[in-house]
């Protein structure tokens, strides 16, 4: 039995359902403490704030795993929080301060997302100005989750939350990375981050990596795969 809680954090266009396969894998290897928060999408910021209250509240040792954009709020959150013994990143961002998830992987060539993305045409509601994003919805399942069964997908698509503007762009002010230990999960299938600037992020920090060959999603479609990886920053 672990004492660590794994605290899972879903990244745009999703909510923390998807961690369910992730979950029941770590749960048969014998962890049980899990916390999965909704993260807002609206800010870095604000989100990170959001995440850093969650976890302060934990009483004893935890492992903060992000997905996506996901990545990004655990790398600011982290910063300053004496509980966190590593982080995990799951085709994610590793942003340092003064990166952004846009400028991050502006080196690099276009994901299939550049295309198939699409902006609200009214303000993002709690953002602080600007639209909010989202993925066409007959163009989701090979963007985001190619390797997740139809019907999964097609719900996925439905429910998809959306990302502000001003969070895609919002600088990090801290990055916890260069003071915690990171494990760093490449998908090598990627279509929504180039797995390219996966892999920049990744030797970046130093991270203990590893690539699997899945979509963004690869959590959702081989968790017990993941459920290894997870478990490495655990142990």
């Amino acid at each position: 039995m672990s004492e660590t809680t794994i605290v899972l954090v879903h990244g745009a266009f999703a909510d923390a359902s998807g961690f369910a396969g992730l979950i029941r894998e770590l749960r048969d290897a014998g962890h049980r403490s899990f916390v999965a928060p909704p993260n807002p999408l609206r800010t870095l910021s604000g989100d990170a704030a959001a995440l850093a209250a969650v976890v302060s509240a934990i009483d004893g040792p935890v492992v903060l795993v992000g997905h996506s954009y996901g990545g990004a709020v655990v790398t600011q959150a982290s910063a300053g929080l004496d509980n966190v013994t590593g982080l995990v990143y799951l085709a994610a961002f590793g942003l340092d301060v003064g990166d952004s998830c846009a400028s991050v992987t502006e080196p690099f060539a276009p994901p299939l997302l550049a295309s198939t993305s699409y902006a609200s045409s009214y303000d993002a509601p709690g953002a602080p100005g600007g639209p909010d994003l989202f993925i066409r919805q007959d163009r989701f399942r090979e963007t985001f989750c190619g390797d997740v069964p139809v019907d999964v997908a097609d719900v996925m698509a439905t429910t998809q939350r959306p990302l502000s503007a001003a969070a895609l762009g919002e600088q990090a002010t801290s990055a916890g990375w260069h003071t915690k230990p990171s494990w760093y999960l490449v998908s090598d299938g990627d279509n929504m981050i180039n797995p390219d600037a996966e892999r920049f992020m990744a030797e970046r920090m130093g991270a203990t990596t590893d690539t699997i060959h899945g979509s963004h999603c690869a959590f959702v479609s081989q968790p017990v795969t993941v459920a290894e990886f997870v478990a490495q920053a655990i142990k």
